[in-house]
Parts: structure tokens; sequence; C-alpha cells
């Protein structure tokens, strides 16, 4: 397998990736703000951090995989109060929700997924720290960091001047709002300090790779890293890895235009959920992708080819040799596209080959060690293959083939040829086995 490179961030420029320790990659992604269901934007980056998780696995590396739960925030508290709940009552079922969306569109679970609101004690230490080394100051409203003490700021983002401001990490308490004690008073933290304090406490002080959405480069992921690396002195991430916008119609999503959808939507519309997982890979992960209800169907359309080809595999019977003796496109040409910057659309154009190859010259291919190669790079699409069963055939259909049995039992030929043919109008087919006629779909 080829080297694996990754963009970064703080590069600005494809490298290769080299992990802290050797074999073993801390990995923390920025997840949920529970205040609503995730978009199909959120869902988009999501995929992302998933292919790269499944690359890093594929490559042999072991991680320990971090993804924050934002479960106290100004939104949160604002939607809270309009629904007349504390902000654990309010955020709980969109909770739930995110865990049902990921596991609908295939994403493997986190090792962990700590949640702010039971990581207190670590944010509050952070703070004392910073303020322990005057990089931080109180103010009327909360505790401040001062970017002025840390040299290096806007390395990551290099925002304009005009937007370098000293940002809050300790709100200071609000009448009727949910709050803390602390020793430099009652509060919450900033939304900036959480995701450093619970990172740290599960991936150490430096750790390998921090993903996101681009969106959150700054002020985030610039604020992530000067409080942190002030608080240390140690560096805090090696590589940050970030993803593209996702567009609607070529528009940004917005409420103002109704163009907001979360996977709810999808399924409204009868969608499977792993089309828009398919959807997602179709392009660069550094590259916008514009979602089109045309685009969406056209994805499932392919997934679904792809589906039928991995059940014909498994309905084919031949002598399995092995995944190695095989006349088709190499495997190394999925894992040089997967390895340059997690290429997916080069990734899927590797399994049509495959694809293609088979259907051009089937007498020369062992089916199952096409099937062995496709559960392979499955491993990194995350397409769900191995999972693919037939369809269940409908009643009528079965209620046929047991009149067509009968017709052929007693040697009424003419007629089981014609049940035969309404079978196949009904999309069925009949594989006539060693224990019995079975119906397999056209």
């Amino acid at each position: 397998m080829p080297p694996l490179k990754i963009y970064n961030f703080l590069s600005r420029k494809k490298e290769v990736f080299r992990p802290i320790k050797k074999g073993l990659v801390g990995f923390y992604a920025c997840g949920p703000t529970v205040y609503d269901y995730a978009h199909i934007g959120n869902l988009r980056t999501y995929i992302f951090e998933d292919v790269l998780r499944r690359t890093l696995e594929y490559a042999g590396y072991k991680l320990k995989h971090v993804m924050n739960i934002t479960d106290v925030d100004d939104k949160i508290i604002a939607r809270a109060r309009l629904a007349q709940k504390n902000i654990g009552d309010f955020s709980a079922p969109y909770k739930t929700a995110f865990f049902g969306d990921i596991k609908k569109i295939n994403i493997l679970p986190a090792w962990k997924y700590p949640e702010a609101t039971r990581h207190i004690p670590e944010m509050v230490k952070m703070a004392k720290r910073l303020l322990r080394k005057k990089i931080a100051y109180p103010a009327k409203d909360g505790i401040y960091f001062d970017i002025s003490k840390f040299k290096s700021y806007g390395r990551l983002a290099n925002p304009r001047p005009g937007d370098r401001k000293d940002f809050v990490i300790w709100k200071y308490a609000k009448k009727n709002e949910p709050f803390w004690r602390s020793p430099f008073g009652p509060g919450r933290p900033g939304w900036h300090l959480e995701c450093s304090a619970m990172s740290m406490k599960y991936l150490g002080e430096s750790f390998d790779i921090h993903a996101g959405g681009v969106d959150l480069l700054f002020p985030h992921h610039e604020n992530e890293i000067a409080q942190s690396e002030g608080a240390t002195g140690k560096k805090f991430v090696k590589y940050f890895v970030e993803g593209e916008h996702l567009l609607v119609n070529g528009k940004k999503m917005s409420k103002s235009l109704g163009n907001i959808f979360t996977l709810r939507d999808l399924e409204r519309r009868n969608f499977n959920p792993l089309a828009f997982r398919y959807l997602v890979l179709s392009a660069h992960y550094r590259s916008q992708l514009n979602f089109t209800w045309e685009s969406l169907k056209a994805a499932e359309n392919s997934l679904e080819r792809l589906q039928e080809f991995v059940l014909s595999l498994k309905l084919t019977e031949t002598k399995f040799r092995s995944i190695t003796d095989r006349n088709l496109v190499s495997g190394k040409a999925f894992q040089k596209a997967i390895c340059d910057d997690l290429n997916t659309p080069k990734a899927l154009a590797v399994v049509y080959a495959v694809m293609n190859e088979y259907y051009t010259n089937k007498e020369k291919f062992d089916a199952r060690a096409v099937l062995a190669l496709l559960y392979d790079f499955d491993k990194v699409l995350g397409l769900g293959l191995a999972g693919i069963a037939p369809k269940a055939p409908p009643p009528e259909a079965l209620k046929l083939l047991k009149e067509r049995e009968a017709a052929r039992k007693s040697g009424d030929f003419k007629k089981a040829d014609k049940i035969r043919e309404k079978i196949r109008r009904l999309g069925w087919q009949i594989k006539d086995t060693r224990t019995g006629p079975e119906l397999i779909h056209a």
C-alpha cells in the first residue's frame, strides 16, 4: 500500500501522514451541537471524517477516535428557553437522532463521545492554567484569551487583522441560564475551550489529527490552537484536515431560502440514506458538493447498480480460487486513489472498472474473488456491500412458482413456460437447483 498523503491546512499542502506514535493515531473530530437535527451539510463532514478513519484503519493503524458533543451553548440555551425545558431535556432527543442518523449512513462509532456538560472540571482546570500564565484575563462578562500573548496566532486560517480578537473562554453566569461554579465565578465554558479540554483529556496534549468542516477553521480551530498551545507550551495538533461546504442547488444552506435538509427529509422522499453517502463519496472532500434531488437520484441509481452487481456475484456458482487469482483492474489502483488525500471519486471509478471488466469477460473471472475484492474496497467506502441480501419475492411470484412446479410435475410444460414468463414480467427469474427451484431478482 502506498504512503497515505493528506492535505494539512497548517502547511496548506499534501503531506505524507506520519503519526506521533508509531502505529497509533489520535483523531479528534468536531461533533454535533445538539440544538436541532444534523443537516446534510453536517452529515457530509461526518462521512468524510469516517472515510479518513476507515482509510487509516485500512492502512493498518490503530485509532483513538474522539468526537465531541456540544450540549451547552448559546443556541441550545435559547432554544431550550423557548421550549420551556432545561438544556438536558431539550437536547436529549437530538442526541438520540444524531446517533440514529450516523448509523443509517454507516458511520463507524467513535471510541469516545465526550459531552461538554460532563467535562466542566477539565475546562475549569484549563482556564486556571491560562490565567496563571497571564495569557487570559478577567473582563466584565467573562474570562478572555489574550491573542497578543500568543505570537503565532493566525497561522492556521490567516484571518484579516480586523477579525483577530480576544475570545471568551469562560462566560460569567447570566440570569435564567445554566451555570457551573468555578474559582473565578459561576458561569459556563466558551465553545472553543470545550473542544480543547475534551480532546486533550482523551488524546493527550499533542495528538495527530483534528478534523472538521472548513467553516470551523476560523475562529474555532484557530482559537483551539492558541489556547491549547498557550496552556501546554506544546504543539497541539500535527494535521488539521477540513472538508468543504455542501451547497443546495448551488447556494449555501439557510433558513430564509428553505433549503436546509436533514436525513428525515431524504427518507420522506423514499431515498436510501446510503444513497446520500454514495453522493458524498462521488466528490472529493476538499471540493464543494452541490446537492440536488436529481444528483441524489443519480447516486441512488449508481448505488443500486453496484448492489445488484454484488448480488449477482453472490448468486454465481464458481470454483473459488483466491482474490489474487484474477485478471482485473488491480486493487493497487484503489489503494493509490484512497491514499492520495482520500480521492473517493477515483476510488469509485476503480470499483466500476472492476464491474465493467467482469461483465465484459465473465468467463475469465472467479465471481467470489471479485466479491472479496469489492468487500475489501468497502472497508473504506462503507456502502454496506457485505450486508446486501436478495429482495424477498412477492407472494404473487411465489404462488406462480408453485403453479409452475405443479404444471411441470403433471407434464404440462407449455403451461410451465407461460408461468415462467409471467414471473419474468414481475421482475424475477427461476433458478433450478438440486433442492428445487428458487426465485432470484432479475
